[in-house]
C-alpha cells in the first residue's frame, strides 16, 4: 500500500492512533508510542503536574506531537485561557477543545465548543474540537476554522463502543475534514469498524489504560486500525438486501 497519511494544521501524521492520556502512566504512554505507534498524545493542562514526583511531559518522547486539551473548561472563555496557558508552557499550537458543563454524563457542549474554536482558530491554533456528533454543529465547526472534528462514539470512559455509529457515518460522509472518533471506543474491533466507515483516526484512552496487558492491547489497536483503514481503502464488498449469492456459478447439482 502506498504511503497513507493524514494532515492536521499542515502537520503530516502516519499513525492513525491517538492516545488520550487522562489515565496516564509511564507504561501507558510507552506502550501507546512503542506498540500502537502513536504520534499524537493529549495532555490535560490542569493535570500536567499533579503528582509530586511525576510530570506527564517527562513521559512523552520528543518525537511525539503534544495535543493539550482544555479538560475542566465549562465555557469557551475558560477553554481559551487553558489553550493560552498550554502554549505558554511550550506545548505548541495544537489544542483539543473539551468543554463540558455536565458532570454526570460528561457530554461536550457543542455551542461553547464552536465559540472557542472560532476564537482560537483566528489566533492561529490548530484546533481539534471534541463534540457530540451533530451535523449542524460539525458544519459550524468547519466554518469556525477547526482542523478536524472529534465526535464521541459513546460517553467518555464508558468503553461502550460505537453507540453513535449512524451519526458518525453522517459526519464522515458530509464533513470535508478529518473525522477522528473520540471517546467510548472499548475494543480493537470497534476501532476497526470505525476505520472501515471512513474515519481518519481513532483516539482511545480507557480501553488501553484498563486492559490487563497494556502493551498487548496497544498493539491490538494498532493492527485493528490498520486493518480497518485497508478495508476502507479497498472498497468493502457488496451487501445483499435479501437472499444469497453463490461464490461459484451454479451450473448444476450432482443429481442433474
Amino acid at each position: 500500500m502506498a504511503e497513507d497519511s493524514f494532515t492536521l494544521g499542515g502537520h503530516k501524521f502516519h499513525s492513525r492512533f491517538i492516545l488520550g492520556s487522562g489515565k496516564y502512566s509511564l507504561e501507558l504512554i510507552d506502550a501507546a508510542v512503542r506498540y500502537a505507534e502513536a504520534e499524537l498524545v493529549t495532555v490535560a493542562v490542569r493535570r500536567a503536574n499533579t503528582k509530586e514526583k511525576e510530570n506527564i511531559l517527562d513521559y512523552v518522547p520528543k518525537t511525539v506531537t503534544l495535543l493539550p486539551n482544555t479538560s475542566g473548561a465549562r465555557t469557551a472563555e475558560e477553554a481559551v485561557r487553558i489553550a493560552h496557558l498550554a502554549k505558554a508552557l511550550g506545548c505548541g499550537d495544537f489544542v483539543k477543545i473539551e468543554i463540558m458543563r455536565d458532570s454526570k454524563y460528561l457530554l461536550p457542549d457543542n455551542n461553547e465548543t464552536i465559540r472557542a474554536t472560532e476564537i482560537l482558530a483566528k489566533e492561529g491554533f490548530v484546533v481539534l474540537p471534541y463534540m457530540y456528533p451533530d451535523l449542524y454543529a460539525a458544519r459550524a465547526l468547519v466554518d469556525a476554522g477547526a482542523a478536524a472534528v472529534m465526535p464521541l462514539a459513546a460517553p467518555i470512559g464508558s468503553n461502550k463502543g460505537l453507540a453513535t455509529k449512524e451519526f458518525l457515518q453522517i459526519l464522515i460522509d458530509e464533513i470535508d475534514l478529518p473525522i477522528i472518533v473520540d471517546a467510548g471506543i472499548g475494543k480493537p474491533s470497534e476501532a476497526c469498524a470505525a476505520m472501515e466507515m471512513g474515519a481518519a483516526a481513532i483516539m482511545a484512552n480507557t480501553a488501553l489504560a484498563t486492559a490487563g496487558d497494556v502493551p498487548l492491547m496497544a498493539s491490538a489497536f494498532r493492527d485493528a486500525i490498520r486493518a480497518g483503514r485497508k478495508a476502507y481503502l479497498s472498497g468493502l464488498g457488496r451487501v445483499l438486501r435479501r437472499g444469497a449469492a453463490a461464490s461459484d456459478p451454479l451450473t448444476g447439482f450432482l443429481h442433474d
